[in-house]
């Protein structure tokens, strides 16, 4: 089976700082939806694919993701399929589809809306259901061990530890577009072609885990072909600013590259939105001439337990 070149021929996302007051997940999506489709010249259900990334937990009800479809187009039938987690993993499934030649298109959106229950105490649910989730402990209290880890090991100073834990919680939605080879050049004039991906993950017992590293995300760069070249650009979905430090250093990222140029996660975090938006905004510098190799990282998870690294290329003129 030959395997295609595919990339990311556009980028859209949302622009909320906060809740997004009085909006439906679908109203909030809808117009990210159509900027990302009209800058590919698709109309709405002309992908041959479509892949989301969401979360029923966060939403409080099953099978929530279906009301978007709505915001997609679901009429005619489409072929669709949904991720429960970050829309960067929807973005993976989606690169198989066409990389294997099930598709020439896909459309691959996520959507959060954190605001509408409480994510801290949603998001305990992912840890040890015996010895650590009964303890409640939100994505934050964990941050505060990890970095206090760092400080200990000597990779971060003291004075970080006062720093804030992280920006405010958002409500947020994000959505690229993906083609496969010529027709990837005739959506874009530049586009970002995907040279690898790989996701990895660690132990989910937290006592398992060296916290002031991140095994899993330097395999994943390694198997992407990160390492294989130097990077100009890194966007980097680290929630917490301490764990920057540890995505720095397993990506062995130096002063050469410009690191977050988009603000990064802590400008914003759209839960389940974040690592997308990630990899749309490095795809968005390729478009637009200001990167030629670029690397991509989304995380999932208490104290980047799971790390998805992509690599992508402009191409020469």
């Amino acid at each position: 089976m030959t395997l295609r070149d595919v990339a990311v021929v556009s980028f859209a996302r949302s622009d909320h700082q906060g809740p997004a007051d009085g909006l439906s997940e679908t109203e909030m999506l809808l117009p990210v939806l159509h900027e990302a489709l009209g800058r590919a010249g698709l109309a709405p259900g002309e992908a041959d694919f479509t892949c989301s990334g969401s979360s029923d937990y966060l939403a409080g009800r099953p099978f929530s993701f279906t009301l978007t479809l709505d915001g997609v187009g679901a009429w005619p039938p489409v072929a669709e399929s949904h991720v429960e987690t970050d829309g960067a993993w929807a973005l993976y499934e989606a690169w198989v589809k066409i990389l294997t030649g099930r598709a020439r298109t896909a459309l691959v959106y996520a959507h959060g809306k954190p605001s509408a229950g409480d994510p801290d105490a949603v998001l305990t649910r992912q840890l040890d259901p015996y010895y650590v989730a009964p303890l409640w402990p939100g994505p934050a209290d964990l941050a505060g061990l990890q970095a206090r880890a760092l400080a200990d090991a000597g990779h971060i100073d003291e004075a970080a530890l006062a720093a804030p834990a992280r920006s405010a919680v958002t409500d947020g939605a994000a959505a690229v577009v993906l083609a496969a080879g010529d027709t990837a050049r005739r959506m874009c004039d530049r586009p970002a072609w995907i040279r690898g991906i790989d996701h990895r993950i660690e132990p989910q017992a937290l006592g398992l885990r060296d916290l002031t590293d991140s095994p899993s995300t330097r395999l994943a760069a390694e198997r992407a072909g990160a390492f294989r070249a130097p990077a100009d650009t890194a966007e980097l979905h680290a929630p917490f600013p301490a764990q920057e430090t540890v995505l720095r250093r397993a990506l062995r990222l130096d002063a050469t590259v410009t690191v977050n140029p988009s603000g990064g996660a802590l400008a914003a975090d759209p839960v389940m939105t974040t690592g997308l938006v990630r990899l749309g905004e490095a795809a968005a510098r390729i478009h637009r001439g200001e990167s030629d190799r670029a690397l991509a990282h989304a995380t999932s998870g208490p104290c980047l337990q799971h790390n998805l690294v992509a690599v992508l290329e402009g191409e020469t003129r």
